[in-house]
């Protein structure tokens, strides 16, 4: 398996739909982690958990996954000595609960799910964690309740705040102080409480500055008459900062305890995460659990690209019993690729554990390895061609390949000269069918479907085409070969039957036809139709409005008609030429502009004219403007 066949087949992008039914990031991770396996019994295991997860989805009303957040950075801080904060302990604690709440859940789910629900045995509870944090913890911060002590210690606090409040309603309602007040209230400043001082009375008021308003003209004051109180507050506070910090170290000695046990709780709810969320995927997307083998065998009923959406043509398609190697024809845009990248999604899908879109009895091989070569691989940094870049893919999957592998090929050999394409493809494709691999091919090569008829182990296919309408049917037909269609369709495209008549004859044998057109006669006749197109061309005059055939828009005829036929055009205050064939009259002239108007005035700006009469004139100030600009343009 290699990132290039994930990238050219979606496979990241089915994780992402996948990923959207997760409840936390810890199901999501595990799904980005997720790669195909070639082992056959993890494969297995993987798909027989999707069964019992759809089995639990269709018995139960809910799946209690709340709570199960990722709680991995708060672990991490435990496991380095670091204390938790109140809001770190509660998710603690709601990750615990949703693990005993989960726990439950599943052991009932025995009978129908005895793989999933035997998981749940190795879920550790911790119910006396929970307790602990949930007595001290109340509103994300630690609770009175929590010690004897910390009751204390802010019973004491609230009455040392009540003093210092009293003492400054006294202060604030005295006659003495009225001059000096800003404003009647009660304020705090680095947690100590201060009322505001008019600025100009600062040093009249006994206490401590302790901030200044933006504008300066308030000064926030801790009167003298509550600093005895206010040390007593700072002492206090000290303390119960120095309790609190106790009592969040005991609870998270707590959980360093458990630490193994939480950080096994973690993996278990992240397996039950992304297999639910595989699940609600299979169920919202019509999917099943396929058959699987590990002997190349693949039968897709009625499959559907995942990513596709609206209305998909179901595909059928089979290989590894009878042959090994299927060529696909049929027309452009007929859905040979897309038939290539719905095989390929879909093993790639079964080896990751997911159910696949597609029909009961489907059965999907398991590979130790999968290549993709689709698409243009043109590089323009390495100067690779088209199809030098395909062979150099080819090579790089043919050092790779072993006989448990399945080789998707779009268009193999084509971007080459065809003859030698096409006998390039099919040694290339029988080296891959002598190597063990399974392989899916195609191809618009007359000689590949040859050679694919007459091997033994090889098979043609081929997408259905309506001929009546030119569509694709998307439709893949096993045993039969299809044309590309390309002289059909080209006949209802409207090209002449006697190019026809000859492409078919070039088909069969080379006589190819060089008889030339007299050039003489070719070169009068172009120049007759020249003469009569410019017979009837328009007489276009200067100060015209025209219509721009290529700008949808309208321009001032500026310079008639020169050799070449262009004509000079003002159009959004440029000059362009324009060809007359490409022009269209409008507006004459003279019947926009009165008798002996200045025309030339359309094509000068306003201020141009004024600079010119302000020189003529012998204006300074226009004179020193124009050698300021030849100055500036050296």
């Amino acid at each position: 398996m290699n990132l290039d066949t994930f990238e050219k087949l979606q496979l990241e992008e089915v994780k992402e739909l996948i990923k959207e039914h997760c409840v936390s990031s810890l199901g999501k991770m595990l799904i980005d982690k997720l790669q195909p396996s070639g082992n056959y019994s993890v494969v297995r295991r993987k798909l027989e958990e999707n069964k019992e997860a759809r089995q639990v989805l269709e018995n139960s009303n809910h799946i209690p996954l709340e709570g199960l957040f990722n709680i991995n950075s708060v672990i991490d801080k435990v496991e380095k000595g670091m204390i938790l904060e109140p809001v770190e302990l509660i998710a603690c604690e709601d990750f615990l609960r949703g693990c005993r709440k989960i726990k439950k859940f599943m052991i009932d789910k025995e009978f129908y799910a005895p793989t999933l629900s035997s998981y749940a045995l190795n879920i550790t509870e911790c119910e006396d964690i929970e307790e602990e944090i949930n007595f001290s913890i109340k509103n994300n911060k630690v609770s009175s309740d929590a010690s004897k002590e910390l009751k204390k210690i802010r019973r004491n606090i609230d009455i040392c705040e009540g003093r210092i409040k009293e003492k400054l309603n006294k202060f604030l309602t005295s006659s003495t102080n009225k001059k000096y007040i800003q404003e009647f209230i009660i304020s705090k400043r680095d947690d100590r409480f201060v009322v505001p001082i008019k600025s100009s009375f600062k040093n009249e008021v006994q206490g401590v500055i302790l901030d200044t308003s933006s504008k300066g003209s308030t000064v926030f004051i801790e009167p003298q008459s509550i600093s005895k109180y206010s040390l007593e507050l700072i002492s206090l506070k000290s303390e119960e900062s120095i309790e609190e910090y106790k009592i969040l170290s005991y609870l998270t000695e707590l959980i360093y305890d458990k630490i193994k046990e939480i950080n096994l709780n973690m993996e278990i709810v992240s397996q039950y995460d992304m297999v639910f969320a595989k699940s609600k995927f299979s169920q919202n997307n019509n999917c099943i659990t396929p058959e699987i083998n590990n002997h190349g065998y693949t039968k897709i009923i009625k499959g559907k690209h995942p990513l596709l959406k609206g209305s998909v043509v179901p595909l059928d398609f089979e290989i590894g019993d009878k042959y090994r190697s299927l060529i696909i024809t049929g027309p452009n845009a007929g859905g040979k690729t897309v038939t290539l990248k719905t095989v390929g999604l879909l093993t790639l899908m079964t080896q990751c554990g997911f159910d696949i879109p597609a029909m009961e009895n489907s059965e999907i091989a398991i590979f130790e390895k999968i290549f993709v070569d689709i698409g243009d691989n043109q590089s323009i940094e390495n100067a690779l061609s088209t199809f030098s870049s395909h062979i150099k893919n080819i090579a790089e999957i043919m050092r790779e390949a072993n006989k448990n592998t399945l080789v998707l090929f779009d268009e193999i050999g084509s971007g080459t000269d065809p003859n030698e394409g096409a006998s390039l493809a099919i040694a290339l494709l029988e080296e891959f069918y002598q190597m063990g691999c399974i392989t899916i091919a195609s191809t618009h090569y007359e000689e590949i479907k040859h050679f694919a008829n007459k091997h033994p182990h090889f098979e043609n296919a081929g997408m259905m085409f309506d001929k009546e309408t030119l569509e694709p049917l998307y439709k893949l037909t096993i045993g039969k070969s299809e044309d590309s269609n390309a002289l059909f369709i080209s006949k209802k495209m409207g090209v002449k039957e006697s190019v026809l008549r000859k492409a078919r004859a070039y088909m069969d044998e080379k006589n190819y036809d060089f008889t030339l057109v007299n050039e003489s006669k070719i070169y009068q006749k172009t120049i007759e139709q020249e003469k009569s197109s410019i017979i009837n061309f328009v007489d276009f005059k200067v100060g015209d409005k025209v219509e721009l055939l290529d700008f949808n828009d309208f321009g001032i005829v500026h310079k008639p008609m020169d050799k070449l036929n262009n004509l000079e055009i003002l159009y959004k205050d440029k000059f362009i030429n324009v060809n007359v064939r490409r022009l269209k009259l409008k507006v004459k002239a003279k019947d926009l502009y009165p008798e002996n108007y200045d025309l030339e005035s359309l094509f000068v700006s306003f201020k141009k004219r004024k600079l010119e009469k302000d020189l003529q004139r012998g204006s300074k100030k226009a004179l020193k403007k124009i050698q300021k600009e030849i100055k500036n343009n050296r």
